[in-house]
């Protein structure tokens, strides 16, 4: 019988709390990023009093929320209550696990690691199903399922980006989609470089714009953010939380919010190879240490750019309706997913260069943003919505007649 190991649970508990520690300390900074972000668009100061240029306003909103009244409404089940925000903020943890840092930083290396993340991402969904349905309250359970049909809906482009990807590398390890890798199939061998040269940005364009996209609405952010919109179901399924267990639930969107910009790093902008490897700038006088806080640092820094850029689109555009939500889904990122798989699928079938995979993109993807321009733009008037008025006394007053007509 084998020995039980202590050093190596040792050392995963020690990877773990270290791995809790930076998110915890990136969901502080992302705190303050953001309301610092938004108020420069807004013309405003955004925090300032608190520490210098306010950046310990973060730590005071989390005493502030910490020391707060934790309540629950009285015909709640206690357990399953207390159980939602954990399953959120522990599947939006478990994702971080088999994401590489670096070259020779990462947790728990996994050798179907896109597949991995897909898996883990989607559970949290059930937490917010049974957050909107332990809450005891009509508007929680209506934000829920809102939550949960937008979630599954945008996750089905993300997946299928994410096979295109696979189908590219021909492996579904994360450290292959940066560094490279090479099969063999039958007599045929299809050989990849990485992403050190040409990062798949310029390869599929069509798959990066939809993957953002889709990845903001499966954060639940603006202009996606309906499943939680004051304006629409008071809450969402978060109403009846607070103090604590209100915070897990953003600690999670927050750490989810950092996990699709590390995600859209690393499938699309090389990670920590791309624009230039430390080793390239350095050549090899480098320890393995220094290469690899080097590739932290540089691939953090990108992280924290595509993080701006889903900030900026919350300070810029307004908020969908649940309808346009949805069709969005279903009319064009979906289908525009499936364009792009089906596009990666001939071209590597063929063995065609990549260039052409980058020639049909670009058209597809500046003709769908075109006619769907042209599509809002000829509604004016929203057609879900009608509004109807009383007639006049000479009709009797009780006949219900379109807003806009004459009695």
């Amino acid at each position: 019988m084998n020995e039980f190991n202590w050093t190596y649970v040792g050392v995963a508990a020690l990877g773990i709390f270290g791995l809790f520690s930076f998110l915890a300390t990136v969901v502080l900074s992302l705190t303050w990023y953001e309301r610092k972000m938004l108020a420069r668009i807004q013309m405003r100061v955004g925090p300032s009093r608190v520490g210098p240029h306010g950046l310990l306003q973060p730590i005071a909103d989390v005493f502030k929320l910490v020391t707060k009244e934790d309540i629950r409404p009285t015909n709640s089940s206690g357990i399953l209550f207390w159980s939602a925000p954990l399953i959120v903020f522990v599947s939006a943890f478990l994702v971080w696990l088999t994401v590489p840092f670096a070259d020779g930083l990462i947790v728990a290396p996994q050798e179907l690691g896109l597949l991995y993340i897909v898996a883990i991402a989607t559970v949290g969904i059930v937490g917010l199903l049974l957050a909107g349905y332990t809450s005891s309250s009509k508007y929680s359970v209506l934000g829920g399922m809102r939550a949960a049909a937008q979630l599954v809906s945008y996750e089905i482009p993300i997946i299928v980006v994410v096979l295109a990807i696979a189908v590219l590398v021909q492996s579904l390890d994360l450290r292959d989609v940066i560094l490279g890798n090479e099969v063999t199939i039958g007599e045929r061998v299809i050989s990849f470089d990485g992403q050190g040269a040409i990062p798949f940005a310029f390869i599929m364009p069509l798959g990066l714009v939809v993957f953002i996209l889709a990845g903001l609405a499966e954060l639940g952010r603006t202009p996606f953010d309906i499943h939680h919109a004051e304006s629409e179901v008071v809450g969402g399924p978060f109403l009846e939380y607070s103090g604590a267990h209100w915070a897990v639930f953003f600690l999670a969107e927050y750490i989810n919010t950092f996990m699709i910009a590390a995600l859209t790093v690393l499938l699309f902008f090389g990670g920590w190879s791309w624009p230039s490897p430390p080793e390239s700038v350095f050549g090899a006088a480098l320890d393995e240490w220094q290469t690899d806080a080097l590739g932290v640092g540089w691939f953090l820094f990108k992280t924290y750019m595509v993080v701006g850029l889903f900030f900026w689109f919350r300070g810029t555009y307004p908020r969908l309706r649940i309808d346009q939500l949805m069709a969005f889904g279903w009319k064009s990122l979906i289908p525009l997913s499936f364009v792009n798989l089906i596009l990666i699928a001939i071209v590597m079938f063929y063995d065609w260069p990549l260039w052409v995979m980058t020639a049909f993109s670009v058209p597809i993807l500046v003709g769908g943003l075109y006619f769907g321009a042209r599509r809002t733009a000829r509604r004016a008037d929203p057609s879900t919505v009608q509004m109807y008025r009383r007639a006049s006394r000479e009709d009797g007053g009780n006949k219900l007649v379109p807003e806009g007509t004459r009695d």
